[in-house]
């Protein structure tokens, strides 16, 4: 069983046992479905689940549900579901992984909803959380978490090696609180802990 570093906390053997299942569905899937790079196969441990832990640091201890968004493969709603226990609303536009993330949530007993819909249409009630991983440029993160973050609650989004740019181009259209921490898979990329969000020209 892939040992995880220690940086990360404890994973219990309850957890990595729900982990491990996952990843069975997950490469079993993708003979089919397109959920994660081909070449990604051997190194799904390191590229996608470590890499979908390293957020755990950084969500809220308290968080009632999250939102994921652009869940494709699960990566990181289910996992952050399998760890936490906390309900997730995972929206994805595809139908096909929809499905994978249906049969997902029913294999492994999570509390997960999903919503096939494009983000833009999603209707949920306000959320404490909104995560998101390899999926848009900030400034379109920003805009799609606005109208579902309830007040108070923040934005986990791990970004490449464009982050600088990415955040130099939100500044001019949002004002935010980021705290941004280094990536444990790649020290050139950054992990955004984002709160406070207000569109530029919207403060009261």
């Amino acid at each position: 069983m892939k040992q995880f570093p220690a940086g990360l906390g404890e994973v219990s053997r309850e957890t990595q046992t729900m982990l491990k299942r996952y990843v069975e569905l997950l490469l079993q899937w993708n003979r089919t479905i397109n959920l994660i790079s081909r070449k990604d196969e051997a190194v799904v441990w390191d590229r996608h689940i470590v890499d979908s832990l390293a957020l755990m640091p950084l969500l809220p201890p308290d968080f009632t549900h999250a939102v994921d968004l652009g869940s494709g493969g699960g990566l990181p709603g289910i996992v952050l579901a399998i760890c936490t226990g906390k309900p997730f609303h995972l929206v994805e536009s595809d139908q096909r992984k929809c499905a994978f993330l249906r049969e997902a949530a029913r294999a492994l007993d999570l509390r997960v909803t999903v919503h096939a819909a494009r983000i833009e249409a999603v209707q949920l009630p306000p959320a404490p959380l909104i995560t998101a991983r390899a999926l848009a440029p900030l400034t379109v993160l920003l805009g799609w978490s606005a109208r579902l973050l309830a007040p108070g609650g923040i934005c986990v989004f791990p970004k490449g090696r464009s982050v600088d740019e990415e955040l130099t181009a939100a500044v001019s259209e949002w004002h935010m609180k980021v705290e941004s921490i280094t990536s444990p898979t790649d020290h050139a990329a950054r992990i955004l802990r984002i709160s406070e969000i207000e569109r530029v020209g919207h403060a009261t």
